[in-house]
């Protein structure tokens, strides 16, 4: 028989449409760690998936942090007792996951569950998109959203890896927060072509869309690359042709984060690499909300309308 935790699944009947409700854990796959859940953080796409157009049932989650119950059965992972992080496809908000070991990676001393709970998705993503550009030193990259979730990691590892960091935010309120990892490269604006008069750009990531993508490839250097990762604004995008291919070299690369980590390198190396540069001062999360579980409905609907910046994380 499964065993019987508690987990937020979607249910339309309540406000918020998220609730904990009693599901069944199946026993887990021979390379699978059982996981008691400490915490966990949200994301726009998960969120904005659970709150408008899943079926009832739908169990959300990507990101936790949390303490290994029992080993893999084939010997990979991490060992009972061990703190870890990790991902899953969905899920992830419950009291008590099975997670492949590839997917995990133990966390060393100094760094919080909470913290942690911030790094799959948004730390994943900022790590992969960055990673388009090669090596960054003495480079240009811009990052829009630089005061989201992704974006505020991805100035700290972008500044950690010697770039020349800019920002771009569209409200004056966060030039503060966006400063502290940029110093005076703070762009402000409603449109992000208010950035080009301080490039080109090796490197440039956009989680807008529309029409960011075609002002983001209008101001790349050769050989440059813009990265799309989002599209908050719109799916459509219209960009100047000529611009694009006269430059020289300049490359769109479109990035799916569950993808990469199939494709490219699995979660555990970079999860791994993430909570190294926590421990060692050089990286710190943004944790603009702080709760428990029970309240997921409410800090579920705060992240869609944009009332807070930085990352959401609930204790479990």
């Amino acid at each position: 028989m499964p065993q019987q935790i508690r987990a937020v699944v979607v249910d339309p009947s309540v406000s918020g449409r998220l609730a904990i409700r009693e599901v069944g854990l199946r026993d887990p796959d021979h390379d699978e760690v059982g996981i008691r859940v400490t915490a966990i953080s949200l994301n726009r796409g998960e969120t904005r998936r659970a709150l408008q157009v899943a079926e009832p049932g739908w169990r959300p989650g990507w990101d936790f942090a949390g303490i290994v119950e029992t080993a893999a059965a084939d010997g990979s992972g991490p060992e009972p007792g061990a703190r870890v992080v990790g991902i899953l496809p969905s899920g992830a908000w419950a009291e008590r996951v099975n997670c492949r070991s590839h997917a995990v990676a133990v966390l060393p001393g100094g760094v919080s569950d909470a913290e942690a709970a911030t790094l799959p998705v948004a730390g994943l993503t900022a790590l992969h998109a960055l990673r388009q550009g090669g090596l960054l030193l003495g480079r240009k990259v811009l990052v829009d959203g630089a005061s989201g979730g992704v974006g505020h990691l991805a100035c700290q590892l972008a500044a950690a890896a010697g770039a020349f960091v800019w920002g771009h935010v569209r409200r004056e309120e966060h030039r503060t927060a966006v400063a502290e990892w940029c110093g005076e490269h703070v762009v402000i604006g409603r449109e992000l072509a208010a950035a080009k008069p301080h490039g080109p750009y090796w490197l440039i990531l956009d989680s807008v869309g529309g029409s960011a993508v075609g002002a983001a490839l209008g101001m790349l250097q050769p050989n440059g690359t813009c990265v799309v990762f989002g599209v908050s604004e719109s799916s459509t995008a219209t960009i100047e042709s000529r611009e694009f291919f006269a430059t020289g070299g300049t490359r769109l690369y479109g990035l799916t984060l569950f993808h990469e980590l199939m494709s490219v390198e699995r979660a555990s190396i970079g999860l791994r690499l993430l909570a190294e540069l926590i421990a060692g001062g050089k990286l710190r999360p943004q944790i603009a909300v702080e709760a428990r579980w029970s309240e997921i409905g409410s800090v579920a609907q705060r992240l869609i309308d944009r009332g807070f910046t930085g990352k959401a994380v609930l204790h479990i």
